[in-house]
């Protein structure tokens, strides 16, 4: 919904600056595109850097630990990348010699794969697994039968002979074994490479980085390299924490099912939650095909498929945002959206590397004032004060959202704390809006009923108090100027009735000199003059001193709200005022006002303190 706003500059001076904006804005935009381009085109070196770097985060701890007991930099590193190497080569092995196990099996596993097709025979959709079926009777003839079978299959039309030389044995299994393990080789072989040169040399590259951000910045630069890897390090171990939730479960739920080597696909879970998003998918798909190739009937598939349903509800609803939002500081939509971006660049390796690099360009938009916006963009603070989210609903037309927020900070701290330090400040922002000419006189009223709103929706909630019915001395709380501090003595009166005080509100209208002398102020202790931002202005003098003859025995205080005591006397405005007391905050308003009555405060409503206490 687009707020209204009054604007009193002219058109050529109001449309130089968006024009000028936009200017600035296009070179950002180009900057950015050629930065997009170069990451995507320079893949090929970045992506090992990256993962390199990964990598190497992971493993510092355990190299510390070894270094700590007294083994040195370098066996230490060559050490711990060596066991990594082995266990990830092993873990790969594993799942290779399964992958091979289940083809092998398959004559054995046919009858199961048969069986659980005919029984879904008439059932919509079984045409599908009987041409899953064919394809794994297909698969079983080709492995069995060979080139024989091949040859002896039905005959077709002679096929030309040529005459080639022969290729040697062992060129053609390296050309079709070896060929296509070459890159990926080189890839993990030159990740390995830069990890340990980094590990080796970390003293060296975060120096060179330091020198290369500038001499006379190391305080920055160091407090950005210190928060990004303490930030990194805590995301890949609250990955392990997460990976182990998912991982522990699902092997002893296998085990319990029945799946071979459940204690195998428990740890490829745990490694498998590295990769966010795409990890969670690819762990069921081995346990699944071996639940319907080892069991005849269905009641292995159906609980192998409701142990992952149920694991994956658990931990990506309840454990990853969680930990997720603590140990990288970034919000759920920018985990999101970085991992959909770095795999739109780099694929599976974006994949993996998004939540690093991510939480990388929030540190930097955190200490890099031009580039505050990715922190904005990306990170999990709240960008905006209470007050100002607060003045923003209001604004918007949306009491709702503005009392649910009311009510949770009440519910944090105290419906009181609520109006002192954040319904209060937000009035003084429109306040003065409305002073520097931005906020028109209509919507500041339309804002002021939204406050109405708010307090009626809090009313009807069960955060306020009605009228206490004893017959001590009303509290008048007078509104001095517009709707704005109306609004403030509406929250003044009911954080009196909070205190168990009769207090009584009246309009602007109601203090001009000719409504003035027909307010009913018989019988009132305490007179309140609310005025947001107030001053002494000739006004309010002349107002203090009509309201001084009309109660005479009445203490008149001065609610003059936002202001700081510092930047003015207030024995000044009492002596020009004639007033008897000058508050600027609403507790401090209630507590001169309980002084001025001379009555003690009255004990709180039990239910209003079990909802404080709770």
């Amino acid at each position: 919904m687009v707020d209204e706003v009054t604007d009193r500059r002219p058109l050529a001076e109001s449309g130089t600056p968006q024009e000028s904006g936009t200017a600035r804005a296009m070179p950002a935009l180009v900057v950015a595109a050629i930065t997009i381009a170069g990451i995507y085109f320079s893949r090929p070196v970045l992506e090992p850097l990256a993962l390199a770097l990964l990598l190497s985060l992971m493993l510092s701890p355990a190299v510390f630990w070894l270094q700590r007991r007294g083994l040195g930099r370098a066996p230490a590193v060559l050490g711990t990348v060596f066991l990594a190497f082995i266990v990830i080569v092993g873990l790969i092995a594993a799942i290779g010699e399964e992958a091979v196990n289940l083809m092998q099996n398959l004559p054995q596993y046919e009858t199961n794969i048969s069986t659980k097709v005919r029984s879904l025979s008439g059932v919509p959709g079984s045409g599908l697994f009987e041409r899953v079926s064919h394809v794994f009777h297909d698969l079983n003839d080709e492995l069995t039968s060979g080139d024989g079978a091949t040859a002896a299959a039905g005959a077709g039309p002679p096929v030309p002979v040529q005459i080639r030389p022969s290729e040697p044995a062992s060129l053609g299994v390296v050309r079709e074994i070896v060929g296509p393990l070459v890159s990926p080789i080189a890839s993990t072989g030159l990740v390995l490479l830069f990890a340990v040169m980094m590990l080796l040399k970390r003293e060296d590259l975060r120096n060179r980085v330091l020198r290369l951000a500038g001499a006379r910045d190391f305080h920055r630069t160091t407090s950005a390299m210190n928060e990004a890897a303490e930030r990194v390090s805590r995301y890949l171990l609250m990955q392990l924490a997460v990976g182990i939730t998912y991982g522990v479960p699902v092997g002893i739920g296998l085990w319990v099912i029945g799946i071979p080597n459940a204690a195998l696909w428990g740890l490829v879970g745990i490694v498998l939650r590295y990769i966010p998003y795409l990890g969670g998918a690819l762990t069921p798909i081995f346990p699944i095909a071996l639940a319907i190739a080892v069991s005849p009937g269905w009641g292995m598939l159906a609980g192998t498929v409701l142990l992952f349903i149920s694991v994956e509800l658990v931990v990506g609803n309840v454990v990853e945002p969680w930990l997720y939002g603590r140990s990288t500081g970034l919000s759920p939509v920018a985990v999101t959206a970085a991992a959909v971006f770095w795999t739109w660049l780099w694929g599976t390796a974006g994949l993996l590397l998004a939540t690093p690099l991510t939480v990388c360009l929030v540190v930097v938009g955190r200490h890099v004032p031009h580039l505050q916006f990715l922190d904005i963009l990306l990170g999990n603070q709240p960008v905006l004060s209470p007050e100002e989210t607060l003045y923003q609903r209001l604004l918007a037309h949306d009491p709702e959202e503005a009392t649910e927020q009311a009510e949770a900070f009440a519910r944090e701290k105290s419906i009181e704390a609520f109006f002192d330090e954040v319904a209060l400040p937000a009035l003084v922002m429109a306040q003065r809006d409305s002073d520097r000419g931005v906020l028109a006189q209509h919507r500041a009223g339309v804002l002021a009923e939204g406050f109405a709103g708010v307090l009626d929706n809090l009313a009807e909630d069960g955060w306020m108090e009605d009228e206490p019915t004893g017959q001590g001395q009303t509290v008048v709380c007078l509104a001095g100027r517009s709707e704005l501090d109306l609004a403030a003595a509406w929250i003044l009166r009911h954080m009196l009735r909070l205190r168990g005080h009769r207090a009584v509100v009246f309009a602007p209208d109601a203090v001009s000199a000719f409504n003035l002398s027909r307010l009913p102020l018989d019988g009132v202790g305490v007179v309140c003059l609310s005025m947001l931002g107030g001053a002494a202005d000739a006004r309010t003098r002349y107002l203090v001193r009509r309201l001084r003859r009309r109660v005479r025995r009445a203490s008149i205080i001065l609610g003059y709200w936002g202001l700081d005591p510092g930047n003015f006397q207030i024995a000044e405005v009492l002596a020009a005022t004639a007033a008897d007391k000058l508050v600027t905050g609403l507790v401090t308003a209630v507590n001169e006002i309980e002084a001025a009555l001379g009555e003690p405060a009255p004990i709180e409503p039990p239910a209003l303190l079990a909802r404080q206490s709770a």
